[in-house]
């Protein structure tokens, strides 16, 4: 029992609940692993005593804690007598102050110990933007224009921004992650494996968009010349040939170009921005930097290289950082231009008219060999990846290899590593979507080498990450997404609303599971009034079915062709014409599909028209059901067998589209009047 003690100290579960009325315990074996990833011995019981002993002797010693994490006017946690509070001495029974935002504790203990803390005192609740509106969600690396190399750029970014803003009256533009990649090649083209999270993937700059462009010397513009008609070499194998896209093929080009707009030296203007971003950045963009610096000489994977190079901080990274300056500085650079273009593309959309603009995604975790695993390891756990345990829909769990947070370092380090990330997300955002937000109170731990079945969850401090998110989301004034799809603690969802979180509702998933009374429901769809107000609402995302594929039940025959299904086809088909028929039903009795209209557009109009019929604030359009596309952008248990993530959006029968294709579609023009005018009527 020693042992289930400690691990509840350090926010360990020994059992989990993989459905309803089931409780599974958790190996000895993991316990202890999970333990030991912590920093704690707990192999036998001795080492238990000792751990537990260590654990109180510190508590008592504490005098104030790293970063104190409170909503406005909550009652401050008792402090040693004497404490400041912003070098005010603090009351007995004092609430924190009213006003959101940053402040400092100080105590000094009888025996002259000396303290200090942050106390972050974050707002009650995250106010939204009045009224409700309606957006585009894509993939920006699938939206290519005809100035595209070959990929999806911000250029393309800012002119979708501008156009559904101006043209449709959208109110906001999700994407997926811009995350820095680990480089290839092959590079890994899932957005949700990346090498940093805070900081963007300079793959996606618009070359002819960065200013030197335009004083490039007579040969360098010869040159450049050359790189925009291979280049449209690349774009045009994607657009018209049915290539896929090459992210590879196309930094290889953009990498050139940028070599060659680097011997164009910065304007003054110019030079002194570049100055207050490295200023501004600081260590963590140096290390990113550096990091990509030693990746180009020995390789991405930090595990693989000198042992002197593995540790950030040691005094051979910080020669070999003044030996590869040069690199380090370009890599510090691309960082820069990225950013601005980024910073473009959300003016141009709250110029657009946007109340949001757009809505950047934070993946839930990074890739083990990249840069923020190097940079940050000190608060990662070594030897464990992220993951889901078994449940009703995967059997054998899942296992992301990510590495997580260690909530006890985070802790320790006043979460300066998490807060920075969030402030560096929000810089040009109108919003955050948060993948896998349960994260923010408890992972799936999986210790090397074992099955996802023998992982546990272990506890995140709730409080701490929501009051450090809400807060610099309040400073940014950005709205915030939690995706809380999949098995969510109960409790969860309500303490999101509290904060004002929204969440994630997608149509297809949302059935009477429940009744009143926590007892099985009858599934059947939920009405659009039993939908909650505080979500986004969408018919599909990136990691399901299109629309139009649910309703042809063609995405069950493509799972079929992979052989990812558990049943037989004719069962399966039959159980996904059951589910499409039920919903189509409900949408005739509600007057949203007019009678005799079943074809595929009226359909995928009509489940839009009962989006907007509910109380969600934002409502989702995912931009390939607006031209009829069939294809996943992402097929969730496939890696080769499948081109995930490498799509163009494409009409109904394949054939790819340009950004300036999909802004003259009249399928997509009549599909987004008909959300916009809902909305309105509702």
């Amino acid at each position: 029992m020693d042992r289930v003690r400690l691990a509840a100290l350090y926010g360990v579960d020994v059992t989990y609940r993989p459905a309803p009325g089931t409780e599974v315990a958790v190996p000895e074996d993991t316990v202890v692993a999970v333990l030991a990833a912590l920093g704690v011995d707990a192999s036998t019981p001795s080492a238990v005593e000792e751990a537990l002993a260590a654990y109180e002797q510190r508590a008592a010693q504490r005098l104030l804690a790293p970063c104190t994490v409170l909503r406005a006017g909550q009652a401050l946690p008792r402090l040693p007598e004497g404490t400041l509070l912003d070098g005010v001495p603090v009351r007995p029974g004092q609430a924190a102050p009213a006003a959101p935002g940053r402040y400092t504790l100080r105590a000094e203990a009888a025996d002259g110990r000396t303290a200090r803390g942050d106390l972050v005192v974050a707002p009650r609740r995250l106010e939204l933007p009045p009224g409700r509106s309606f957006g585009f969600m894509a993939q920006l690396y699938s939206t290519l224009s005809s100035r595209s190399w070959g990929i999806g750029d911000l250029g393309d970014l800012a002119d979708l921004a501008a156009w559904s803003g101006r043209t449709l009256g959208a109110g906001f533009l999700q994407i997926n992650p811009l995350h820095a990649a680990v480089p290839g090649p092959p590079t890994d083209p899932s957005p949700y494996r990346p090498s940093s999270r805070r900081f963007p993937d300079p793959v996606y700059l618009r070359i002819q968009d960065v200013p030197e462009y335009a004083y490039l010397s007579p040969e360098g513009r010869e040159r450049a010349e050359s790189l925009l008609l291979r280049a449209a070499g690349l774009r045009d194998g994607v657009l018209l040939e049915g290539a896929l896209i090459d992210r590879d093929a196309v930094w290889a080009l953009k990498a050139q170009a940028l070599e060659l707009l680097r011997q164009v030296p910065l304007s003054p203007g110019r030079r002194a921005a570049y100055a207050d971003f490295l200023a501004e950045q600081g260590q963590a963009l140096d290390d990113h930097a550096t990091w990509s610096a030693l990746a180009e000489r020995h390789g991405p994977d930090w595990h693989s290289w000198p042992a002197g190079l593995r540790d950030p901080r040691s005094p051979q990274v910080a020669r070999a950082r003044g030996e590869h300056l040069d690199r380090v500085d370009f890599h510090c650079w691309l960082s820069w231009l990225t950013d601005t273009q980024l910073g473009a593309a959300q003016r141009a959309a709250r110029e657009a008219g946007m109340p949001i603009g757009i809505v950047h995604d934070l993946a839930v975790g990074v890739h083990p060999s990249g840069s923020d695993a190097w940079s940050t390891q000190a608060v990662l756990a070594a030897g464990m990846s992220v993951g889901a345990p078994p449940d009703a829909f995967n059997s054998r769990g899942q296992d992301w290899g990510l590495p997580p947070w260690r909530p006890d370092a985070l802790a320790a380090a006043g979460y300066a590593p998490y807060r920075d990330l969030i402030s560096q997300m929000l810089r040009h955002a109108g919003g955050l979507r948060m993948d896998h937000v349960m994260g923010l109170f408890r992972l799936w731990w999986v210790p090397a080498g074992r099955p996802p079945t023998e992982g546990t969850y272990v506890r995140y401090d709730a409080e701490a990450m929501l009051g450090l998110l809400a807060l610099e989301a309040h400073q940014a004034g950005a709205v915030v997404i939690g995706e809380d799809l999949g098995t969510v603690e109960p409790g969860v969802r309500e303490e999101l609303t509290d904060r004002g979180v929204l969440g994630t509702s997608v149509l297809w998933f949302e059935r009477n599971y429940q009744d009143a009374d926590g007892k099985a429901g009858d599934r059947r769809p939920l009405p659009p009034a039993a939908w909650r107000e505080f979500c986004l609402a969408t018919a599909t995302t990136h990691d399901l079915p299109s629309t139009a594929a649910r309703l042809t039940g063609e995405h069950v025959e493509l799972r079929h062709r992979l052989d990812l299904l558990t049943r037989p086809l004719a069962e399966e088909e039959a159980e996904e014409a059951a589910d499409v028929s039920e919903w189509i039903a409900v949408l005739g009795r509600l007057g949203l599909l007019p009678e005799g209209a079943a074809d595929e557009e009226a359909v995928v109009k009509a489940v839009h028209r009962f989006l907007a019929r509910t109380p969600a604030r934002m409502v989702g359009v995912w931009l390939p059901d607006g031209v009829g596309d069939r294809r996943p952008q992402n097929l969730p248990g496939t890696s080769a067998e499948y081109p995930n993530w490498r799509l163009p959006v494409a009409g109904p029968d394949g054939t790819p589209l340009t950004l300036e294709q999909l802004a003259a579609s009249p399928r997509l023009h009549a599909l987004a009047d008909e959300v916009r005018r809902a909305l309105a009527a509702a």
